[in-house]
Parts: C-alpha cells; structure tokens; sequence
C-alpha cells in the first residue's frame, strides 16, 4: 500500500531503530468470521523477522493465525504531544507479512534467545537457563516482513 504522506516517509534504517528501540507492538489478525483482532505483543526483530512469545494456548491470536496467516504489526514510537499546536510528534513502523507457529527446536531457541536480549539483556544466563527448561511450553510466532513502512513527524 502506497503512503500517502511521503514527506513522512522514514528509510528502512530508522524504520528499523524503531523496531530495535520498542518494547511491544500491535499484532493485527483476522478472524475466520472476518473480524480484526489487535493484541499487544513484545517482540524481536531479527533480520527480516520478527519473533513473538505466548502461552501454548487456542486463544483468539492462535486460532486467528491457524486459519489466515497474513498479519499486520505496528510499533509507535517516541510519541510526544503538542497540544499548544493540536498536534503529535511520533515515529511509527507498520510490517506486512505472513506469520506460523515456530516447530523446529533451535529455532524457538533463536527466538526466544532474541527476546531475552532486546527485553533483558543483563539477565541472559537466567533466561538461557529459562529457555533450555521452557522451550516447549511456549509458542513462538515467526512474522516474515513483506513489507516495512515507517513514518514520522517532528
């Protein structure tokens, strides 16, 4: 989808800070009934992927995933109102792409490995410990990015 505010348009290295930089972002699915279904996720990008944690559980995002695998996820970032001028200065990414329910065992490891070094980097020999107890208690969702925008106003 082309941006309609291209003097907005952030290149795909400060699209990428933002992604490296934000803690969650906003998982967007479908329904098999059509409806959308936003959640907020934490998440690791990962040269082209992002990788998701959740609970082994049929929930709406498991379900929704299963029947349609096209996802939208977006990240909001150093947001600052200004409401002397009726106004918001942000910067955002929006990703496009397909997503699974991650199978292979090192792979899950690298997924989750991830996470723990974005979200506690000064804990990493207790998650690793965490990870070799808890790889098969969790999901991991694997997004491959089609599709990267960012956008920002100063």
């Amino acid at each position: 989808m082309e941006m309609l505010r291209k003097d907005r348009m952030l290149n795909q290295g400060e699209t990428i800070d933002i992604l490296n930089r934000s803690e969650y972002g906003i998982l967007s699915t479908v329904g098999k009934d059509n409806a959308p279904y936003g959640v907020p996720l934490n998440f690791a990008y990962v040269e082209g992927v992002i990788y998701f944690h959740c609970a082994k559980a049929n929930g709406y995002k498991i379900i929704n995933i299963i029947n349609n695998s096209n996802v939208c996820f977006t990240v909001v970032d150093d947001v600052c109102l200004q409401p002397e001028i009726l106004s918001t200065k942000y910067k955002s990414a929006i990703l496009f792409g397909k997503i699974s329910i991650v199978e292979d065992i090192e792979e899950k490891k690298k997924g989750l490995e991830a996470l723990i070094k974005k979200l506690s980097p000064e804990y990493m020999e207790v998650g690793m410990k965490c990870i070799d107890k808890n790889t098969d208690k969790t999901y991991i969702l694997k997004m491959e990015v089609a599709e990267m925008t960012g956008k920002g106003k100063k």
